[in-house]
């Protein structure tokens, strides 16, 4: 049996949120499996937080010469990846896609309708890189009736794309302009495949964890068949829920000293769960997640569990906390948040304060 404070210390050490490691930025994309990517500066910060001199120019070169890309891929959702996993991700989650888009934005169409609305949007991005808006605009003067809502959401999810730089590059600003990720990366990427190595991978990087936490990071269906070939460790948690774990799992020290971390919105240490307990408490969970749909604000961790959020303002760190912060964890937080704004606001005159 896991207690609640071992899964704590085991996901942070995992996700390399207990000390910072010295590593590539792709290797630790990779071993994250990936970095929730609907804000620019998202996959910075998370990657800051965990490496050991993290250089934001590095990320960006990779966008650039096409080793990294932006596309959609965890429950149909933005993320930062290397150009291998954008090719061995894809395919496993391609058939959820394509049925949560589907269903979303295209119920009564038919499959050959949409394989040629596809085809045509392939054309189209191939020619130039295009913004949803436009790649809909342009469908739209062919297929003048098609009658979709979200047209360029769905054309997003039926065929994987990148979006192309300098979007998402630290410190630049563009269009979120789309090209087909297998003409960008001049490689095709198939169409389906078996999520099982996915499904390791996520254990190695979130775990240990139950079917419905792997289903909660990656939306896949179908896990229990799954899980059941796959050799796994199993564990229970205080619940008595079943969790899964890679043969060669390593449980870390419930009494492993945590340092205060910030993290961006949508970090995924903090989205990839069904249970969050592991990492937040219920009442923290209904605040951090209420203020507004589907929009979740940069967070701070002490001891390991979310207890407030942030916001950079010029120089300016503002810690808003959701529980009375002693003196030591405030002047260990004001430090660390020194170092977050000499990455965040270079050259500025800096200043730490804590909201009430």
């Amino acid at each position: 049996m896991l207690t609640t404070r071992t899964l704590n210390r085991t996901t942070l050490a995992r996700q390399m949120l207990l000390e910072r490691h010295d590593l590539p930025p792709d290797r630790a994309i990779e071993h994250l499996v990936g970095l929730q990517a609907q804000a620019t500066s998202s996959p910075y910060v998370a990657l800051w937080s965990r490496l050991r001199d993290f250089d934001a120019g590095e990320v960006g070169a990779m966008l650039l010469d096409r080793t990294a890309v932006r596309t959609t891929l965890m429950r149909g959702t933005l993320h930062l990846v290397t150009a291998r996993d954008c090719v061995r991700l894809r395919p496993a989650l391609q058939p959820m896609l394509a049925r949560t888009a589907t269903a979303n934005f295209a119920r009564s169409r038919r499959a050959e309708d949409l394989a040629d609305l596809v085809a045509a949007a392939r054309s189209l991005l191939d020619a130039a890189p295009m913004t949803n808006a436009q790649l809909a605009a342009e469908l739209t003067r062919r297929w003048p009736d098609h009658g979709i809502t979200g047209l360029g959401s769905l054309v997003q999810a039926l065929l994987p794309v990148v979006q192309t730089p300098p979007r998402g590059v630290f410190g630049r600003s563009g269009q979120p302009l789309n090209a087909v990720a297998a003409t960008w990366l001049a490689t095709e990427i198939p169409a389906e495949a078996d999520p099982d190595e996915m499904v390791l991978r996520y254990l190695a990087a979130f775990g240990p964890a139950s079917v419905a936490d792997v289903a909660a990071w990656s939306r896949l269906t179908g896990l229990r068949a799954v899980v059941d070939r796959l050799d796994l460790k199993t564990y229970r948690d205080e619940s008595g829920r079943t969790l899964l774990d890679v043969p060669d799992g390593v449980l870390t020290d419930p009494e492993t000293p945590a340092p205060p971390r910030f993290l961006p919105d949508f970090d995924n240490v903090l989205l990839s769960h069904a249970d969050r307990t592991r990492i937040m408490s219920d009442e923290h969970r209904a605040r951090w997640g209420g203020v507004s749909n589907a929009v979740f604000p940069p967070s701070f961790l002490l001891d390991g569990f979310l207890s407030g959020t942030w916001k950079v303002d010029g120089g300016v760190l503002t810690i808003t906390p959701y529980r009375e912060v002693s003196a030591q964890d405030r002047s260990a937080l004001a430090e660390e948040g020194l170092s977050l704004l000499g990455f965040l606001a270079p050259g500025q005159d800096h200043d730490v304060r804590f909201a009430p």
